[in-house]
């Protein structure tokens, strides 16, 4: 196993760049993915018959030997589609995974991959082996936060409707932020109506009886009135961008995090 290097070794890394990149795979993101690979001992021929099979494409029989095979792959990720490149990208992972039967290899990918995704302002992340949307700093903590709370207060519903919004917004070749906001929305109005004890009410209805403290609980109805704008009642021209939808699943997020610890807290005797 390889050892450490010196900003491992010591705790140094560059800070994370704006995000600039979402849509596209960069020439220097294609190349980085090969290096990684390349530094984990994949020869050539495993790497072109992981891009061949994501690319549906019959690998070139005349190329046999090291160097060929290597410019072939090349050549392949170099030419392919963006959003291929992060298809790549998880049978990189996969592979790794399945070819040493530990973990420790494959997660050393991913770890490669993201510190080059947050040094060069690319908007993806890997996580579990797949590549998933990443937004400002606070983004994947609160959504990742609010699913283990939901989860852990069982509350499976809103749970799994924040899951599918973080799904949504990390989709390819292009984010569902319809998707997004309406799950993310569905899980805040579930959370809602489990607190107070009503079944039918929509969250916009709800948000005076949820006891939340001013002006948050006018906070809430205008992003109430604001998703439903944006997203759930699909008026032409007024669809929700990433950035705004990456707000709307934070926020929404936050406040279903909120609301389920306030209310266990109140039902905790005294």
């Amino acid at each position: 196993m390889p050892q450490e290097t010196f900003s491992e070794r010591h705790g140094h890394q560059a800070p994370d760049a704006e995000i600039t990149v979402r849509e596209d795979a960069p020439e220097e993101l294609r190349h980085a993915i090969l290096m990684i690979v390349q530094n984990m001992d994949m020869d050539p021929k495993q790497m072109r018959d992981i891009v061949c099979g994501v690319l549906l494409k019959q690998p070139d029989q005349l190329n046999w030997s090291p160097s060929n095979v290597w410019n072939e792959v090349k050549c392949l990720i170099e030419s392919c589609e963006w959003f291929r490149v992060y298809d790549i990208a998880e049978k990189f992972y996969d592979s790794s995974y399945d070819s040493w039967h530990n973990r420790d290899q494959a997660e050393k990918f991913a770890e490669d991959l993201n510190r080059f995704f947050r040094e060069k302002g690319i908007g993806w992340e890997m996580r579990d082996g797949r590549i998933v949307f990443r937004g400002s700093e606070v983004f994947p903590e609160t959504t990742a936060g609010a699913v283990k709370v939901l989860e852990e207060m069982n509350r499976p519903t809103a749970a799994n409707e924040m899951r599918e919004a973080v799904k949504d917004i990390s989709r390819r070749p292009e984010p569902d932020t319809t998707g997004a906001v309406h799950h993310v929305m569905a899980a805040l109005e579930a959370v809602a109506r489990d607190v107070t004890g009503q079944s039918n009410p929509t969250l916009g209805q709800l948000v005076g009886k949820l006891d939340l403290p001013k002006p948050l609980d006018a906070a809430v109805e205008k992003l109430w009135g604001f998703a439903s704008q944006r997203a759930r009642h699909g008026e032409e021209g007024k669809t929700a961008d990433t950035v705004e939808a990456e707000l709307l699943v934070s926020v929404a997020g936050a406040v279903s995090h909120f609301l389920v610890k306030k209310n266990q807290s109140l039902q905790q005797p005294v």
